[in-house]
């Protein structure tokens, strides 16, 4: 049988994909000017308390809540036009953000200014659930994991990018309130953009296949739509050993990133030249970090054909945990540079074989709740390691305990996730084995339509 192409350039003929994926790219430029207007408000802030359970409890505040969110998302991505979420979800935020502007210049801060916070990255759960559940839709299933390669990662560097204007625009023109009001401003305009480009697409076409339009969504559907996603997922071992090896990495992402932010805040402050403290500095972490999210992009799909899903993630862990003990260790700018590029180069390699797995493992009717919950657990997770950071880590973010726990427990996942491989059979979807072992039962669609769908008409392909 005939493969597919896979390649980049096989899948930027498509029209339907380039407009995905120009939504992915607007969406997150945006978000990466906002953060970065948030963390100069208050991460550098010197009126700001900034030691490590202020840190934590900025980032609990923001995302615990909007995490509760994830839920509802799930049942409404599996109810509603994915099309009409993407557009007026970007609509919302951009009207958002202006309201957090006006608090930023004000120097409103506090509840009133974290609940606005709030208010925009529980919009943007909708956003990044919405883009995954309806990728298998612009795509083949050869495809996919090149797919998400490119627009996952693209998405990551379009964020940086954005991040990395901003603070180029603080060092440039000032970082007082004015400055950062400004930035939340003008993240509006990309969140406009985003909303413009994917209202091209016809209103069924990004799924849900089976469409149910239903004005409300009740306590009990949001329960029923829950119990039925989990029972979905366990039913499918690949997603579930996945969804465990991603929440494990997050805990430890998350210690490594309070690490990070203290060292700068606080350890590298007088730090000057090449490898600067303070907000400078921190620009360059995330310029190093997209780097290694780059590589990851370019070396993935290519790893993944020669070696599979399973090997390759272990792989990444392994690499994680000798990069953080090897490179971290040396708490310098440089070396945490280092540290941060690699730990980039993992964080996506991982997120891209996660969510390839996910998509080619779970029904279509099923994707919206099983990305939400998947959004819902990359930041629990994440906020429970920065809580658990905070008790543990000195206001300096030297801690050799902290670093040699990270380092040892990445290893540890490494060797129980391929126990677990061996043990299941996992069977790795490489053009060797084609499709087999995760829609066994299931009509696929014919090279050159997207996943989950019938072929479409009016589209470019």
């Amino acid at each position: 049988m005939q493969q597919a192409p896979t390649t980049v350039r096989h899948l930027l003929l498509r029209g339907d994909f380039r407009r995905l994926l120009a939504t992915r790219l607007a969406s997150q430029f945006g978000d990466g000017v906002f953060q970065a207007a948030l963390a100069g408000t208050v991460l550098f802030n010197p009126s700001q308390a900034t030691d490590p359970f202020d840190i934590a409890a900025g980032f609990a505040v923001l995302l615990l809540p909007y995490s509760l969110v994830g839920p509802f998302a799930g049942v409404w991505l599996d109810r509603w036009s994915r099309r009409q979420v993407l557009m007026v979800a970007n609509l919302v935020r951009a009207v958002l953000v202006l309201g957090v502007a006006a608090l930023v210049l004000a120097e409103v801060t506090g509840a009133g200014f974290y609940i606005a916070g709030l208010l925009v990255f529980s919009v943007n759960r909708f956003v990044l659930s919405a883009l995954s559940a309806g990728l298998p839709h612009v795509t083949d299933e050869p495809s996919l994991v090149s797919a998400n390669a490119l627009s996952t990662t693209s998405g990551a560097i379009a964020a940086v990018l954005g991040g990395g204007l901003a603070i180029g625009a603080t060092e440039l023109g000032g970082s007082g309130a004015a400055g950062y009001a400004l930035l939340a401003l003008v993240s509006a305009v990309p969140y406009l953009v985003a909303s413009a480009v994917v209202s091209g697409f016809p209103r069924p076409y990004l799924g849900p296949d089976h469409l149910t339009l239903a004005a409300t969504v009740s306590a009990r559907d949001v329960l029923h739509g829950m119990v039925g996603g989990a029972r979905h997922m366990l039913a499918h071992p690949p997603a579930t050993a996945v969804l465990s090896v991603m929440a494990v990495h997050r805990v430890f992402y998350g210690l490594l990133t309070l690490m990070t932010l203290l060292l700068y805040r606080n350890s590298f402050e007088g730090e000057s030249g090449l490898f600067p403290g303070g907000l400078a500095g921190l620009g360059e972490v995330l310029a190093a970090g997209a780097a290694g999210t780059l590589l990851a992009a370019a070396v993935t799909p290519a790893a993944v054909r020669r070696w599979g899903k399973a090997p390759w993630v272990i792989g990444l862990l392994l690499l994680a945990g000798v990069g953080q003990l090897v490179l971290g260790g040396l708490f310098t700018p440089p070396a945490i540079v280092a540290a941060v590029l690699t730990l980039g180069f993992v964080a996506q390699g991982v997120k891209i074989c996660v969510d390839t797995t996910l998509q080619e493992s779970v029904d279509d009717d099923f994707r919206g709740r099983v990305f939400s919950a998947y959004d819902t657990l990359f930041n629990v997770t994440y906020v429970v390691a920065l809580l658990v950071g905070a008790l543990l880590l000195p206001a300096s973010g030297v801690s050799w305990p902290v670093l040699i726990a990270v380092g040892a427990g990445y290893v540890l996942t490494a060797l129980a996730f391929s126990r677990w491989a061996k043990r299941s059979g996992f069977v790795e979807l490489t053009p060797a084995h084609p499709l087999h072992s995760v829609h066994e039962g299931r009509d696929l669609p014919a090279a050159g339509h997207p996943v989950g769908s019938q072929p479409r008409h009016g589209e470019a392909e």
